[in-house]
């Protein structure tokens, strides 16, 4: 395992007031993304993953404060996940079996950088 470098994979997706999921449909999300994180963790790609919840502040540069979450393109980050993979591509097709994909979201692989 010496030869893998950590990934990192950032969950976006767009939130939306108007639709909830049903709990039948929350269910399956989740059942979705247990199968996900448990077939990484079986395989020992899996480092950490992390939900982020719903509420925030975000602090400005001129250190002004105002509640919410960063929205870019109408996208906010909803979690991130930190894989073990030789390299990017590897990464990459670890993130083609996301749940977020059929929830109309998208995965971002960036490299991690040691400080």
């Amino acid at each position: 395992m010496k030869d893998l470098k950590n990934y990192m994979m950032i969950f976006r997706f767009e939130p939306s007031n108007e639709y909830q999921p049903t709990k039948e449909e929350q269910e399956k999300q989740h059942q979705q993304w247990g199968k996900f994180i448990g077939n990484l963790a079986i395989k020992e790609k899996l480092v950490s993953t992390n939900q982020l919840g719903f509420s925030g502040k975000l602090i400005s540069a001129d250190l002004s404060v105002a509640e919410g979450v960063y929205i870019a393109d109408g996208k906010t980050v909803g979690g991130n996940m930190i894989v073990r993979a030789k390299t990017a591509d590897e990464a990459v097709e670890m993130a083609k079996e996301c749940p977020i994909l059929s929830m109309g979201g998208s995965v971002e692989i960036r490299d991690i950088i040691p400080m």
